[in-house]
């Protein structure tokens, strides 16, 4: 019974991690996407100028998903300390 406990719990986390770091990554996925066409179409070939707009979109992802990802994180959390007995074979 524990085993499926320590089971549940590893797929819990990884889902968790991909579900809290998603949109953050998506979205500098996208504006990087976006910043390399524009350098393609301007042939502009400079490392630098992909930086600002990813950093500036990844705080903007932040402050707009922080709440949703702080819920998500503390749900697990929670879920974890309640299944704490379960685990010690309580």
């Amino acid at each position: 019974m524990a085993n499926l406990f320590y089971y549940d719990l590893i797929v819990r986390a990884m889902k968790t991690a991909l579900l809290v770091s998603a949109p953050v990554l998506i979205i500098s996925l996208t504006v990087g996407f976006m910043v390399s066409i524009f350098q393609a179409v301007t042939q502009i070939n400079d490392a630098t100028i992909s930086f600002i707009p990813k950093i500036v979109a990844v705080i903007v992802a932040l402050l707009i998903f922080f709440p949703w990802m702080l819920q998500v994180m503390c749900d697990f959390t929670r879920g974890i300390i309640l299944g704490i007995p379960m685990a010690a074979g309580g």
